[in-house]
């Protein structure tokens, strides 16, 4: 593991510890130059599948595009950093037991949706709306309404 300081290509691994739902493991590490810490976190790297999209094209699933649309949907809203990674954990380890090789993207879109509604109204409004394919104003205020009403019953 290269030094993140100095990048010098050796450190040591001072302490291991599982996050609390035990899916990655954060190591502390220390450079065996510079004397400095930081920290890893190590993940289970899903099994390579492919995305499947509307239109029948296929293409490889990439992460970062996953993180890309929740961040674009959250943008400017008040959820913590913590909580993004964890929502793009969630998501993938869905993907992951789903044990297909092939993953139709409307599959990956409702699992947005399902996260986005649990972490930030408004976020889950934006994805919606182009998940969703909202035409006009009437559509997403009906979305909207669907929101507070599910809220005041719970």
């Amino acid at each position: 593991m290269l030094c993140p300081y100095c990048n010098y290509p050796d450190t040591k691994v001072i302490d291991s510890r599982e996050t609390s739902d035990g899916k990655v493991i954060r190591r502390r590490r220390e450079c065996l130059a510079c004397q400095k810490r930081f920290s890893t976190y190590e993940q289970l790297e899903l099994l390579n599948f492919v995305v499947v999209k509307k239109d029948g094209r296929k293409e490889d699933y990439k992460r970062e595009k996953l993180e890309n649309g929740l961040r674009k949907a959250l943008e400017k809203r008040p959820v913590e950093e913590r909580k993004i990674e964890e929502a793009v954990d969630e998501i993938e380890y869905k993907l992951q037991i789903n044990r297909n090789c092939e993953i139709p993207s409307r599959l990956i879109g409702k699992l947005v949706l399902e996260k986005l509604k649990e972490l930030d109204d408004v976020a889950y409004l934006r994805f919606a709306s182009v998940y969703k394919g909202f035409g006009s104003a009437e559509t997403f205020a009906k979305e909207a309404e669907k929101i507070q009403n599910e809220k005041i019953r719970s």
